[in-house]
């Protein structure tokens, strides 16, 4: 049987990486159906829009995406196009494995770190909820905040006051710790961590943490086995510098998840290395956690292992676990090596013995086929 699965090539180095995980997916022999599919800047200078309608019907249609980095220009333009999938098509979960990998250069190399965040995608500042400083409705909205508000006011001026609003609900709260809990259950891992503000806002972190609490209770009737626990946000960043290796699963609201999962990519070598899945009721996106470097566009110079392992993880999704299996280890023993990998894994980046994007998709792909021959 053939899996139907939108491939995405984004821009910058987007399609480099793509073909790479491609080929590498592929020769672990799991048989794909590729849908492949354009968005990102290039497109837009066609088309006129980033995304174009072909790419969700398509996601829509096979339920899966592998995709690669697209552009999200600073300040201007577009929207970013990966908060809008997760939006649109209801992928309320990303999750985010943070493994150390032998031969990764990492000062963290000792700590034996394998965190996974997962981070609720829907609520919080990223459900782009916002009033612009100087608009009029933005100065009502102020006005009518200190006029209900019966703790704290907004003291800045209303004409110079922008305002983003931090939604965050009983039903999404549930479901992201459920996910995390669920994650946990079915990976073997043995704690589940939820990270919070809640001492300061009361009202929306608050309610997220008393959530999390209900649902670790649930859990725990029928997985008494799973450890919870709760850490202000502030007190998880310094623990996890100091001592990650006690920490397993990590469930956070979006923008705190936004910046541990960064957090915790540098302490297992760099966003090179991160792999991350959006998934939801029915529909999973696979992704790198890292941006599509449009400066390195066409030089096949970047590193591949992000995206790659994010095609393991979408094998694993498709329940094509020996075959995952087998990819993760092939991605492993070439990092261990450290012969043919790209030059910000060689310990001087100006090693000239460092390989380029494709060779080092291919030496994985020749671990491939050793080990299927074995």
């Amino acid at each position: 049987m053939a899996y139907e699965v939108t491939l995405i090539t984004g821009d910058g180095v987007g399609p480099e990486l793509a073909e790479a995980a491609r080929r590498c997916v592929d020769a672990t022999g799991v048989k794909i159906d590729w849908d492949v599919q354009e968005a990102g800047v290039d497109v837009m200078e066609r088309t006129g829009t980033p995304l174009p309608d072909a790419v969700m019907e398509s996601i829509r249609r096979t339920h899966c995406a592998l995709k690669a980095p697209i552009t999200t220009p600073v300040g201007k333009g577009f929207r970013s196009i990966n908060v809008h999938l997760r939006q649109e098509l209801g992928l309320f979960a990303c999750i985010r494995p943070c493994k150390y990998y032998p031969g990764v250069r990492t000062f963290f190399s000792d700590h034996n770190v394998d965190l996974v965040i997962v981070r609720e995608n829907t609520e919080d500042l990223y459900a782009g909820v916002e009033f612009e400083a100087g608009k009029p409705e933005t100065g009502e909205l102020v006005d009518y905040i200190n006029k209900v508000s019966t703790d704290q006011k907004i003291r800045s001026g209303r004409d110079e006051t922008g305002i983003s609003i931090k939604p965050i609900s009983i039903s999404g709260t549930e479901r992201i710790v459920r996910c995390a809990f669920e994650y946990a259950r079915d990976n073997g891992r043995g704690k589940v961590t939820t990270v919070h503000k809640a001492n300061i806002m009361k009202y929306s972190d608050g309610l997220y943490l008393k959530h999390s609490r209900k649902v670790a209770e649930e859990f725990a009737e029928s997985n008494p086995d799973i450890e919870f626990e709760d850490r202000i946000v502030d007190n998880m960043c310094m623990q996890l510098v100091q001592k990650p290796e006690l920490y397993d699963v990590l469930v956070l609201p979006n923008l705190y998840g936004d910046i541990l999962s960064d957090l915790a990519a540098g302490l297992v070598g760099g966003l090179g290395v991160a792999p991350g899945m959006n998934v939801g009721t029915d529909i999973a996106v696979f992704e790198a956690t890292h941006g599509s470097a449009p400066k390195y566009k066409g030089l096949n110079k970047v590193n591949p292992t992000a995206l790659i392992l994010s095609g393991m993880l979408m094998l694993r999704y498709l329940k094509e676990t020996e075959a995952a299996d087998r990819l993760e280890s092939a991605v492993a023993e070439v990092i261990r090596e450290g012969r043919d990998v790209t030059y910000d894994m060689k310990p001087n980046r100006d090693d000239p013995t460092a390989v380029g994007t494709r060779e080092m998709a291919t030496a994985i792909c020749e671990k491939l086929t050793v080990r299927q021959t074995e």
